[in-house]
């Protein structure tokens, strides 16, 4: 069953989340699949992947610690894996030889088609090898990439693609992450012709290294079908006057870690100016003002990374997400899932080949 069908008729979903991936795995990924059966219509079933042992205690103490969300268990569903992919683990060795680990096992799923979505906190490359070989790459997918939210001075948030798949990559994979960040942003985020931006060291066309001003060269050729704005400098990104930025994985992942440094930074800042103050008034309008910071800010109102080019909705969060960010990734993924994005992109570069 297509997605398309699937979001037409709203017919009720199934995400497969590994619950035994990440730092806080099972506990805080059994009460974030709770908490988002809470909130959700009820036509979504979570499936826990992993020792069920495990899982049944973490779901009964929740039970006595949360009574008023005992009742929502019901709509969690266990499915045994024996085997756990840790954090430290070669993540091509791990999934060779770990194929009943519960984040290969919960990407299975979806390629069997009992799940419609996977989601795992668990270790990122060995996430990113289960997609690739499992669900195979859409279209003519070159390399899949991630895509991260981050929030913007206008309050919409901005896609970046690529945030740490792909170190080194041509040009004309690049042009391959603008149609993909493009198609998410219009089909799950809602925005429509989204603006695509290219990240540089300058907004003139001539700007950039060799890669940068030959993949410039060939989204300005992709217009109409892309509505590419033109380089980006990185201290414009935040601001919002584009939708998508486009840039490879090493760079990526560079601007999110600046990102966040800047962030702790600020947040550091605020809470020793509080600490600081001269007097009650002054000091809860910078704890208010820390307050809204760390809000805007906080990952969990996120809560994962879609693996766009693989030919299924694959989820990838933080390790350290708690409950409430595990909540937001399954959320995410239901959109994902919903939304028909698979088979857009599958419809829009079919035929559209990389080097």
């Amino acid at each position: 069953m297509s997605a398309d069908t699937v979001a037409s008729l709203e017919m009720p979903l199934k995400i497969a989340v590994d619950a035994m991936g990440g730092d806080h795995a099972p506990s805080e990924v059994v009460r974030g699949a709770i908490r988002f059966a809470a909130a959700s219509t009820g036509n979504t079933k979570v499936l826990l992947v992993g020792d069920p042992e495990r899982i049944e205690r973490e779901i009964a103490e929740s039970a006595v610690q949360h009574p008023e969300m005992a009742s929502f268990a019901a709509h969690l569903h266990i499915v045994p894996a024996s085997e756990i992919i840790a954090m430290h683990e070669h993540p091509m060795e791990a999934f060779r030889d770990k194929r009943d680990a519960s984040l290969v096992v919960a990407t299975d799923l979806v390629r069997q088609g009992a799940a419609h979505a996977c989601f795992s906190a668990g270790n990122t490359g060995a996430c990113m090898i289960a997609a690739t070989q499992l669900l195979g790459r859409t279209a003519d997918i070159k390399r899949p990439a991630i895509a991260t939210l981050l929030p913007t001075e206008l309050g919409r948030p901005i896609l970046i693609v690529d945030a740490g798949a792909n170190v080194d990559c041509r040009p004309s994979q690049l042009v391959q992450f603008a149609y993909l960040g493009s198609i998410y942003a219009e089909k799950v985020l809602g925005i429509g012709q989204p603006r695509i931006g290219l990240l540089s060291n300058g907004e003139e066309d001539a700007k950039g290294n060799e890669q940068v001003r030959d993949v410039n060269r060939l989204l300005t050729a992709e217009r109409p079908r892309l509505n590419f704005v033109g380089n980006v400098e990185g201290n414009h990104v935040f601001e919002g006057n584009v939708d998508v930025v486009v840039c490879d994985g090493f760079v990526g992942n560079v601007l999110l870690k600046g990102a966040e440094g800047a962030v702790k930074m600020a947040m550091t800042f605020l809470s020793q100016q509080a600490n600081d103050a001269k007097d009650e008034a002054e000091r809860d309008i910078l704890l208010q003002a820390l307050l809204r910071l760390r809000h805007k800010v906080d990952y969990a109102e996120v809560g994962g990374a879609p693996l766009l080019g693989v030919n299924g909705v694959a989820f990838i969060a933080h390790g350290r997400s708690d409950a409430k960010a595990i909540a937001s990734g399954i959320r995410q993924a239901v959109s994902a899932a919903r939304s028909g994005y698979v088979d857009a992109v599958k419809n829009a570069l079919h035929g559209m080949r990389a080097e």
